[in-house]
């Protein structure tokens, strides 16, 4: 076996279990850990992130709201305005 075969096979193989342990890891459940935008491992989410997600969420709820109501479309009109109000 010459000396470049011998590096790919170590590469291949460090690859593999790579592979297999973030295959394994996601199976369990394991949640990989956070790293902030330097790179260095954070606590948990983001808060920003958590109030943007609960932002959209109100919207959807808004937006579910105003399809599923069976007003007429006037006064759907004034309650989108009255939305972007605030």
């Amino acid at each position: 076996m010459s000396f470049w075969t011998a590096v790919v096979l170590i590469v291949a193989l460090g690859v593999l279990a790579d592979v297999m342990k973030n295959r394994y890891s996601a199976r369990q459940g394991v949640v990989q850990d956070y790293r902030g935008p330097d790179g260095r491992p954070v606590a948990g989410p983001d808060p920003a992130v958590q109030r943007e997600l609960e932002d959209l969420r109100e919207r959807v709820r808004v937006l579910e709201r105003i399809v599923t109501d069976e007003r007429s479309s006037r006064s759907i009109a004034a309650e989108i305005e009255s939305l972007r109000d605030k």
